[in-house]
């Protein structure tokens, strides 16, 4: 389970005056994510979805409030006072070099990420690149790690371009490559940005089916895994998720959040489908120009 607890995530950004400044991304977010969930994060560009997803990563540190995975603690809040940053200092000046040391490259949480632009190496086969994030576990033996990145590949549909470079692949096989990548490492949770939006229509349909399929796949397993996804698309939020997060323009907080209370598989189609994407048009259309023709 993921919780969220009043995140809120504030920059200090430089003006075109050369001036600082603040900017808030994040406001005060609180959100509760259940295994073997679908959620999508949707809203405007700038709105700190991204910005969000980083923080439940732990890639970036919340200006105040926590994330919890399965009741562990994911980053602390940045100090923000002297005496916040004397008080984080005592409390790791001993801890962190042994940290370094002996947890370096292990991840704290199982969690994969799958991005926009694929994140694979491009100097290495589909083979390698998914070896190479199960090697980085350091589990297995180089054989069965072998074995197993070859299972993921024919999971995503890839068995055959095993020994072909990144560049020799379609947009949407370096897609499915990113995510045999993630789904190899077998985690609890897998975050993901915008992982459809470079690829065509077709495509990006045929994914959003794929991902699907391979999240049933872990939930027949008795492994359910929470996805948590940024989207613009406001079709494809609905018709993945088992809940849809709506952001106001900024700085981000969540506007609504839609329960999608409808059986998979899912038809595009589905007059319900249609009817909750008309809701949520209608509260963009309201946040932009302060009316719409729909009962929000």
């Amino acid at each position: 389970m993921i919780e969220a607890k009043s995140i809120t995530k504030f920059f200090s950004v430089v003006n075109e005056k050369g001036l600082a400044e603040g900017l808030t991304a994040v406001l005060n977010v609180s959100l509760t994510i259940p295994d073997g969930r679908i959620v999508t994060l949707l809203g405007p560009s700038g709105c700190g979805k991204s910005t969000f997803l980083e923080i439940l990563a732990g890639l970036q540190a919340p200006t105040d409030g926590e994330i919890r995975i399965d009741g562990k603690l994911v980053l602390e809040p940045l100090p923000s006072t002297r005496k916040e940053m004397e008080d984080y200092k005592r409390r790791y000046r001993f801890i962190s070099p042994l940290a370094n040391g002996v947890f370096r490259d292990r991840p704290k949480h199982d969690i994969a990420l799958v991005f926009q632009d694929y994140a694979v190496f491009p100097w290495m086969t589909a083979l390698q690149n998914v070896d190479f994030a199960l090697k980085l576990r350091g589990k297995l033996k180089k054989k069965e790690r072998l074995e197993k990145a070859r299972y993921y590949l024919n999971k995503v549909e890839l068995t055959g371009a095993e020994h072909k470079y990144p560049s020799q692949l379609s947009g949407g096989m370096r897609q499915r490559l990113a995510l045999a990548r993630a789904l190899s490492v077998e985690p609890k949770i897998i975050l993901m940005d915008e992982p459809f939006a470079a690829v065509d229509a077709l495509t990006r349909e045929k994914l959003q089916d794929d991902l699907i399929r391979l999240w049933y796949d872990t939930k027949k397993a008795g492994t359910p895994v929470i996805i948590v996804m940024v989207t613009h698309d406001v079709q494809e939020a609905v018709y993945l998720s088992d809940e849809v997060i709506v952001f106001s323009p900024s700085p981000g907080s969540i506007r609504n959040q839609i329960p999608v209370n409808l059986e998979r598989p899912r038809a595009r189609t589905d007059p319900e489908l249609i009817e909750i994407q008309d809701r949520i048009f209608a509260m963009f259309q309201y946040d932009l120009n302060q009316e719409s023709d729909y009962a929000i």
